[in-house]
């Protein structure tokens, strides 16, 4: 179930939830930026395909940093938006992501358990002592390697600002294009090489489960991985 509308790419839709494949660059609610967010565009998605008359209702259920890409959950109706946050808060969603990394881990399988402390002027978040700001853990390992770069499949058990990117540095496994956390250089798009690749859990409203996978973006690196993986 995908479909591709101008700058849209929708992998899951019923009357209940709308996933979709964002684009590094697309910010998920509106900022200060102005620029028009990913909500307002499936809002308009929504309203042609369905000749919806009025203002259409969509819940966020969740957001991705600018420069990252891949799955994002909408809800069409409130009770699906009330149902999926519980999901999110009670961690009964199963989501995995992608990085490549200019160095690999010292450990091919892992956990990180750290604390991190976001600031909000920096909009960046970092590493503190154990019980200073919020816990944060994941577990990762190394899928492969190509000539210069590895590939890490993480799965995040918390939801911290930034986490997979600041935790990942803090090993010294630098997500490539990731300037804030220490790349060498920047992408040319401005994106991250940061993928919600994959996400699980069972449906709200049809108590099924839902398994969803977002392809990665275009472009030689992850043209590499995403042949092998």
């Amino acid at each position: 179930m995908s479909s591709t509308k101008g700058n849209l790419k929708v992998i899951y839709e019923d009357n209940h939830l709308i996933v979709v494949n964002k684009r590094s660059g697309d910010i998920v609610q509106g900022d200060r930026t102005g620029d028009k967010p990913l909500n307002e565009v499936v809002k308009d998605y929504i309203k042609v395909k369905y000749n919806k008359p009025g203002d259409v209702y969509l819940g966020t259920v969740h957001r991705l940093d600018r420069p990252t890409s891949g799955i994002v959950i909408f809800a069409r109706t409130s009770k699906a938006l009330t149902r999926m946050n519980k999901l999110f808060a009670s961690k009964d969603i199963q989501k995995t992501y992608w990085a490549v990394t200019e160095k690999a881990p010292a450990q091919k399988v892992g956990y990180l358990n750290d604390w991190l402390q976001k600031n909000e002027k920096q909009n960046k978040s970092y590493v503190m002592k154990k019980g200073q700001g919020k816990e944060a853990e994941l577990n990762y390992k190394v899928l492969g390697q190509s000539d210069k770069y590895h590939l890490v499949e993480v799965q995040p058990k918390t939801g911290r600002h930034h986490q997979i990117r600041v935790q990942l540095s803090s090993i010294g496994a630098i997500i490539k294009g990731d300037l804030k956390y220490g790349a060498k250089r920047s992408n040319k798009d401005g994106s991250i090489h940061l993928l919600a690749r994959k996400i699980e859990f069972i449906h709200p409203v049809k108590q099924e489960p839902i398994s969803i996978t977002a392809e990665p973006p275009e472009d030689p690196v992850w043209d590499f991985f995403a042949k092998k993986f």
